[in-house]
């Protein structure tokens, strides 16, 4: 299954080196963000209204490494969000794309 997560370009530069990926939230609140692609235009006008220089990262469910919990469900979004909780292996990470 593919889900979305939206990242700096900077965080995705220092993956890259490291070889896993954090982002911001991980320390803060424990799991990184994510979303399926019809939830992408929710996450983005609600919380990312003046993107900047931001990257989507298309990651392959099979291939994420740590635990994948579906949180936050509502009446739009019955099974709720993906959240990620652990560092992200960047081999799960098949495509990333500029965003506008």
């Amino acid at each position: 299954m593919l889900i979305l997560h939206i990242s700096t370009q900077a965080d995705w530069e220092a993956a890259q080196t490291s070889g896993f990926y954090t982002g911001n939230t991980l320390s803060t609140e424990g799991f990184i963000h994510a979303a399926t692609p019809d939830q992408l235009m929710h996450v983005l006008t609600k919380h990312f209204p003046n993107i900047v220089n931001h990257i989507i990262l298309e990651l392959d469910t099979e291939k994420v490494r740590p635990q994948i919990r579906w949180e936050g469900a509502s009446e739009v979004f019955p099974r709720g969000f993906p959240h990620i909780y652990g560092p992200l292996n960047i081999d799960a990470v098949t495509r990333y794309k500029q965003l506008w």
